[in-house]
């Protein structure tokens, strides 16, 4: 067994992680003191913005440094900006894989799509020593060129989330909680936990009870294929336990059609290269996979007013459903957006253009809210793609499976303790994660380890809705209360962003 010197760190941290939320009140310097408001921070709006398959490098690679060729938006950092873990200049010129990253330009918007497995991430880790990127994670079919996988992109091209970066707080220092592609990420954005299939065992998609690659939920008419579902908890239950107002809203949600008695989910969008995308993707939306909080038939919400509450919908929308809301003074206490599939990100037939129209347009038309002063939203990604990213994350959970796990070699990614889930190896890879806030620190990078349970780890701690339990990472997350700021209100702290360029434009008209 070759286990790198990073990887031997990674499994000594475990211990440390565990403790990282003990303060996660005081870290942004605020004591509660606001228990009339029913939460414990001046935060009564959070917004999770979560997009499709980016790793860290990917986006922010040279941050803040642009190259700013002629004829594309330009991007000139604030002289006061903290740098990011980012790649330096021998890792761009002398990288240990067998391919150096490249920048694409803002013309390479539209790339192939990675090989974002859970085994063949870990496998490009490589015991800790992330040179075996190309081998194992690059796509090489077709005319895709595997080196590819090595790439970024730069304030020109993802000018709008560099834009944010400047004026509000990110993360440099955040993962995937577990490897593995989109299912994997949205259920532990949600719960945290992968474990509790059913089927207990699919070939290449299931293993001891634990969900590790992609496949549609059982409880949605749009579902394709062989399906599961998931038991337990997860954040809607917690929520609606308390009464807190919720929901999911997914861009294609609502249904063309109806037939037998089931939807049909037949809308479509056209990317930045002119290809046809069907809008809604079944395996992206986590709250279908548990029967407690489906919307099997999609069912649209009985009236603007019970958008977030519990009717025939059950928290599951069309993306239409929360401007519906927000317009008629509704906007629910949690909210999380997912963007029609050709504006999520997603290699292959998404793009960062496209993606950049939807979170711009979204923030912009956030920031005119009268809520926007109690808002915080969060830009999560569910998974890394496969893309290059040079950081090895904490092993916080550990497997054995010798079918699937290869982290530190064939069947190997730690010891896993007693009765412990297996399939669960992470923390995955590193994520791009940012707060655009009134209460957001400004230009300012948080250095806190974290993962997409710490989302669900704020929500809880932040409305006091205890925590999903069963070995759910939630128990471990690190906080994200360093990228806030409570000594001191800013409701007029916004940023405006052409959805184009990602350049800052005084007078919006969307």
């Amino acid at each position: 067994m070759r286990i790198g010197t990073r990887l031997r760190n990674a499994f000594g941290i475990v211990g440390v992680i565990g403790m990282v939320t003990a303060g996660v009140v005081n870290a942004g310097g605020f004591v509660p003191q606001l228990q009339e408001t029913g939460t414990a921070t001046p935060i009564k709006h959070v917004v999770v913005i979560f997009q499709e398959n980016v790793s860290f490098d990917h986006y922010f690679a040279t941050y803040p440094l642009a190259t700013n060729p002629a004829n594309e938006p330009a991007f000139t950092a604030k002289a006061d900006t903290p740098t990011v873990n980012g790649l330096n200049q021998f890792m761009l010129t002398n990288n240990p894989n067998s391919s150096n990253p490249t920048r694409l330009d803002r013309s390479e918007a539209l790339t192939c799509d990675q090989d974002h497995g859970y085994t063949a991430e870990q496998k490009a880790a490589d015991g800790g020593l992330m040179d075996k990127f190309p081998e194992n994670t690059g796509n090489g079919s077709g005319t895709c060129d595997p080196k590819q996988v090595m790439d970024y992109y730069d304030g020109n091209t993802v000018t709008a989330i560099w834009n944010y970066a400047q004026n509000f707080a990110m993360s440099d220092n955040s993962y995937g909680t577990n490897y593995g592609p989109s299912t994997p990420g949205a259920l532990n954005l949600v719960s945290g936990q992968t474990h509790g299939a059913t089927p207990s065992t699919l070939a290449g998609k299931i293993a001891n009870g634990t969900v590790y690659n992609d496949l549609d939920p059982t409880f949605d008419d749009c579902s394709k294929g062989t399906t599961a579902a998931m038991s337990g908890k997860n954040v809607g239950d917690l929520l609606n336990a308390k009464g807190v107002t919720w929901g999911w809203f997914e861009g294609g949600f609502r249904p063309t059609a109806t037939t037998n008695g089931k939807a049909v989910c037949g809308a479509t969008s056209k990317n930045v290269g002119g290809a046809t995308i069907t809008d809604y993707i079944p395996h992206h939306e986590p709250f279908q996979y548990y029967q407690s909080t489906a919307n099997p038939h999609h069912l649209a919400p009985s009236s603007v007013a019970m958008i977030g509450h519990t009717d025939q919908a059950n928290h599951q929308y069309d993306l239409t459903d929360f401007w519906a809301a927000a317009g008629s003074g509704n906007l629910p206490a949690v909210s999380f957006l997912k963007a029609k599939a050709y504006q999520d990100g997603h290699a292959g037939y998404s793009d960062p253009l496209d993606e950049q129209t939807f979170i711009v347009n979204t923030i912009n038309r956030l920031e005119k809210e009268p809520d926007w002063g109690s808002t915080a939203v969060i830009i999560n990604y569910d998974d890394s793609d496969g893309w290059y990213d040079h950081v090895l994350a904490p092993v916080v959970n550990q497997s054995n499976d010798p079918n699937t796990d290869a982290l530190a070699g064939s069947g190997l990614c730690g010891t896993p303790k007693p009765g412990a889930y297996l399939d669960r190896c992470g923390y995955g890879p590193r994520l791009p994660m940012m707060v655009i806030s009134p209460w957001a620190r400004t230009n300012f990078v948080d250095h806190t380890v974290s993962d997409q349970s710490s989302i669900l780890r704020m929500i809880e701690d932040n409305w006091r809705l205890g925590q999903i339990g069963d070995q759910s990472s939630d128990v471990a997350a690190g906080s994200l209360m360093g990228m806030f700021d409570f000594r001191r209100p800013r409701p007029d702290h916004k940023l405006f962003l052409n959805p184009s360029t990602g350049e800052p434009v005084s007078n919006p008209d969307n």
